[in-house]
């Protein structure tokens, strides 16, 4: 009885691990994507958007990965010191469901030290060649 106590107590306690490890990564991934987006890094946004990407933009366009990199590739990347507005993480909620992830979050829009925006996001991330992607992305504005 001891042993089988012993055996469920590993495999659950492995089984969380391995979600908080899902959700440092995810994490990781996400918001190392939007330093990459606040400095307009065209390489961050190509590892970040997997090639079957669908994006739901705030506004309500819907496009994919050529056309939104067409957008990143056309203006300069920018050096930390001239970055106007920087993008980051709030309130996340990461749902794994075997090899995808959901990923919820507040993206926040920061401006001269101050948050001037926020953004709910849903991104449907999955595990590919050891990074992962996004095959689907929402945002929507948060009213004022």
């Amino acid at each position: 009885m001891r042993y089988l106590i012993i055996v469920f107590t590993l495999l659950f306690s492995s089984a969380a691990l391995a979600q908080e490890s899902v959700e440092e990564a995810t994490t990781k991934a996400v918001e190392g994507f939007l330093y990459g987006a606040s400095i307009n890094d065209p390489q961050a946004h190509d590892r970040f958007w997997a090639d079957e990407l669908t994006y739901t933009s705030s506004s309500g366009n819907r496009f994919d990965k050529e056309h939104l990199m067409s957008g990143v590739k056309s203006s300069k990347t920018k050096k930390p010191e001239n970055v106007e507005v920087w993008y980051g993480a709030e309130d996340i909620e990461v749902k794994q469901f075997g090899d995808t992830v959901v990923f919820n979050f507040t993206l926040t829009a920061e401006e001269e030290g101050k948050v001037t925006k926020y953004y709910y996001n849903t991104g449907v991330l999955i595990e590919r060649d050891g990074r992962w992607q996004a095959v689907n992305w929402n945002a929507t504005e948060v009213p004022e």
